[in-house]
């Protein structure tokens, strides 16, 4: 085109620049960022988005920065170019950026909410995600399936049911029987949100009637059985997915660590096995880290210790906590002190200090499950030497509408003298029932108590 002295126009310059920003071309942006300024068009609203969009996609560590530049120098904006460099703050990371960016939007459309709320729920700022639902619906503004889908994100990470179900019912009266049907990926997102509040045969209840699904509503299913417990229903849903024969459907990495979660919850061994094999050998998949945990954490729980270290030494990358923090399980629930007391040792020398604590409690409580009382006094004190302090643990509940979050051993809530008055309560009337707070501060039945009753029977 400018070999035939043709010059190009400001569609010309928007059609090029889309095309370097899909793909990731940013040397050659750049050059045409340049002939932008050269032909006088730096004062056009749809090249300058269009540039704004193509440095935050394509311009590297340093792309918001210049997207940033770009945005500043323009004369006029209109909300697109300003739903772009919104979602370039999010891509980045720097959501209070982002929220600065939207705060001083004089007019936001539905995609300006959803970026944002969508970009909350996936920064771990998922209450702000839903006051800003709440509050776009004050506003009056419509949403979309997009924007339910963000929310749901932030209801599953919550556990707010009540909204959810909110959603859920919306969904029923006003899409199920319009024009436009519910997209998969909203059903998905009800199935997550479900699963993850607890409701997992409300879950199976949306996967059963969706028309159409796919990988995601099959993982999504697996994976919500398995961490409920429910080894059998999740591998009765991948036998399902695989009778169904769609060449459409193939499980991924993600279906894969269900499935090896699901096998581990319920000590299903040699189905274990099968799976952790068939990903190369059937499907291809090379096993990640996660994959190798869940296996070491099945043969843990089973008792297969050696098993379970000879696989972590032969793991093709280097084993992290959470592989060595298996086998230490393991080892706790079978009293192997050898091998837990190594383990830990390991932990505590390649881990910060404050990641480190809580294996070195629990090697501590396997130390004291064996009577080796001089050993926990040494674990203990090399905690206080190396200024060792676990994390406190922390929890959230609705309560009409307002979520409260709580902190283990918090006692800065107005109402804590009351709170630990009826713990304590509970506490006395379940002790003359048998409960009470096991090594691992779980709130159970008397392990001894349990084996008198089935002994009685």
């Amino acid at each position: 085109m400018e070999n035939s002295l043709v010059l190009p126009d400001g569609h010309t310059f928007s059609y090029v620049i889309n095309g370097c920003a899909k793909g990731r071309l940013l040397r050659e942006g750049e050059e045409v960022h340049g002939k932008v300024l050269k032909n006088g068009f730096c004062s056009s609203v749809f090249v300058c988005t269009g540039l704004v969009d193509f440095y935050i996609k394509s311009g590297g560590e340093d792309g918001l920065r210049k997207a940033r530049l770009v945005f500043d120098e323009m004369r006029e904006r209109n909300v697109v170019t300003w739903n772009s460099l919104l979602l370039g703050c999010f891509r980045y990371g720097d959501v209070n950026a982002a929220r600065k960016v939207f705060e001083a939007m004089s007019e936001r459309n539905v995609v300006s909410w959803t970026t944002m709320i969508a970009g909350c729920a996936q920064n771990g700022r998922s209450k702000q995600a839903l006051a800003l639902f709440l509050e776009m619906r004050r506003e009056n503004m419509e949403f979309d399936q997009v924007t339910l889908v963000a929310v749901l994100s932030a209801c599953a990470e919550l556990g707010d049911l009540n909204l959810g179900r909110w959603i859920h019912l919306y969904v029923v009266e006003s899409l199920s029987h319009g024009e436009q049907p519910a997209l998969v990926s909203l059903n998905n997102a009800l199935i997550h949100m479900y699963a993850s509040c607890g409701e997992i045969e409300a879950a199976f209840g949306v996967f059963k009637t969706m028309e159409r699904r796919t990988i995601v509503s099959w993982t999504s299913m697996i994976t919500g059985f398995a961490k409920h417990g429910y080894g059998d229903k999740a591998l009765s849903v991948f036998r399902w997915m695989e009778s169904i024969g769609d060449n459409d459907i193939r499980p991924d990495e993600v279906t894969f660590l269900g499935l090896l979660c699901a096998c581990s919850h319920a000590g299903y061994v040699n189905e274990g096995r099968h799976y952790f094999k068939s990903m190369i050998a059937t499907w291809g998949i090379e096993p990640r880290i996660e994959h190798y945990g869940c296996m070491v954490d099945l043969l843990s729980r089973a008792g297969l210790l050696d098993e379970a270290e000879g696989l972590v030494k032969s793991m093709p990358m280097k084993p992290n906590d959470a592989v060595w923090g298996a086998l230490l399980g393991g080892c706790s629930i079978y009293k192997n002190v050898e091998l837990a007391s190594d383990v830990a040792q390991r932990l505590a020398m390649e881990l910060d200090p404050e990641r480190a604590a809580g294996y070195l409690v629990r090697l501590s409580n396997v130390y004291a499950a064996a009577k080796r009382w001089q050993d926990v006094i040494t674990v203990r004190k090399k905690m206080v030497e190396m200024e060792m302090k676990k994390p406190p643990g922390r929890s959230w509940i609705q309560i009409d509408g307002t979520i409260h979050e709580f902190m283990v051993d918090e006692r800065s809530q107005k109402q804590a003298c009351f709170i630990y008055e009826v713990l304590g309560h509970i506490t006395r009337e379940s002790k003359l029932t048998s409960y009470g707070w096991n090594h691992s501060g779980i709130w159970c039945k008397d392990t001894s108590q349990i084996v008198d009753d089935l002994n009685g029977q």
